[in-house]
């Protein structure tokens, strides 16, 4: 049977970033990473990959504020496929707020544009906002493990089907073998009830929200912004690859499951969007016609979570619809909580049990 320092479970950007992060602070630690399907085929799959730097908290403004430098160092470092996207902030709240949420807030700008058929909400103010970009995150995902495929080992199409509760864990996998980790992060996104970790992911209240993002039959000019509308929490994304303009909104629906042959876009779905983007793009709204749809883990106090469940079993994740804007900072506090560097001088997890808790800082 093999053995690892870790393993990580999930092969989404987070997973992905975990990994990449344990082995820059611990070289030497022997590490796999479990993944289901392929590499990033799951939410990440689905993400729009869109980053601004914001934090309606002051710790998801320290994450968003570390995300973003990291992000910058890796892009350069592995050749990542993100395009940087110039930005507007749209809204009528208190500015001091805007402010303070938005980490690289610039200049004030026009709230509207007749030009291109937009409105402006009585009262609406706008700002530039720098550092801003978008990626394909199904393929950072896989470049940053590519990577690293020389020093870790990546196990796709492998299902954890049992997760022991012991002092070193075995995780018994799919095709019938087993793999005994000393560490082990649970990096499942939206599947928190997958039958071998739902117990334990349990006491930290999560639920699962549909995403949807709609895709317009428009196809993005050379300088199109990303335009963010605080207020409706909401964007338009010009997705210059794809050739279209993709909107974001805040879709209501809870308790959804993953795996779900009904997850899909639904008339409700496009006659929301359409009344969301057409009080402030009137124009854009008929050419509302198709999208995508998935889901993703959210915890009660709109926080990414890292929480070590009992020792040496960390989960990480819950990033409420921004795993990929704060997956650097996730990560970070994943391996500062795994303790590798009292692993690699061979101490082990004691094998009694503890309370879950929620990293916060």
């Amino acid at each position: 049977m093999d053995t690892v320092d870790l393993a990580i479970v999930g092969g989404g950007v987070i997973g992905a970033l975990v990994a990449h992060e344990a082995l820059a602070a611990f070289p030497d630690a022997t590490i796999a990473v479990v993944e289901r399907g392929l590499i990033g085929q799951g939410a990440s799959g689905r993400s729009a990959g869109v980053h601004f730097p914001r934090g309606a908290t002051e710790r998801v403004r320290s994450m968003s504020g570390y995300s973003h430098r990291a992000w910058e160092g890796l892009a350069g470092e592995l050749g990542l496929p993100i395009r940087a996207v110039d930005a507007t902030v749209v809204a009528t709240g208190d500015a001091d707020v805007i402010s303070t949420t938005y980490l690289r807030l610039g200049d004030e700008t026009a709230p509207a544009d007749p030009a291109r058929g937009w409105a402006a909400a009585p009262g609406a103010r706008a700002w530039t906002l720098h550092g801003c970009h978008y990626a394909d995150v199904q393929a950072v995902a896989g470049r940053v493990l590519a990577r690293l495929r020389d020093r870790v080992t990546v196990l796709e199409g492998t299902e954890v089907t049992e997760l022991s509760s012991g002092g070193e864990r075995l995780l018994t996998l799919g095709q019938g073998r087993g793999l005994l980790a000393r560490r082990v992060v649970l990096a499942p996104g939206p599947w928190i009830a997958h039958p071998a970790w739902a117990d334990l992911v349990a006491p930290l209240g999560l639920r699962v929200k549909k995403v949807v993002a709609m895709h317009l039959e428009s196809s993005p000019a050379p300088g199109d912004p990303l335009t963010i509308f605080h207020d409706e929490d909401a964007f338009l994304l010009p997705l210059h690859e794809r050739g279209h303009l993709l909107f974001s909104y805040t879709c209501d629906r809870w308790d959804v499951a993953p795996d779900d042959a009904r997850l899909v876009l639904e008339r409700s779905d496009l006659d929301d969007a359409r009344a969301v983007l057409g009080r402030f793009a009137p124009g854009l709204a008929a050419l509302c016609n198709s999208g995508r749809v998935f889901c993703d883990a959210y915890s009660p106090h709109r926080e990414p979570v890292v929480a070590e469940l009992r020792p040496g079993l960390v989960f990480a994740g819950a990033a409420n619809g921004s795993g990929y804007r704060l997956a650097p900072a996730i990560a970070a506090e994943t391996v500062a909580v795994l303790d590798l560097a009292a692993l690699r001088a061979g101490s082990t997890p004691p094998a009694s049990l503890s309370q879950p808790g929620q990293r916060q800082s």
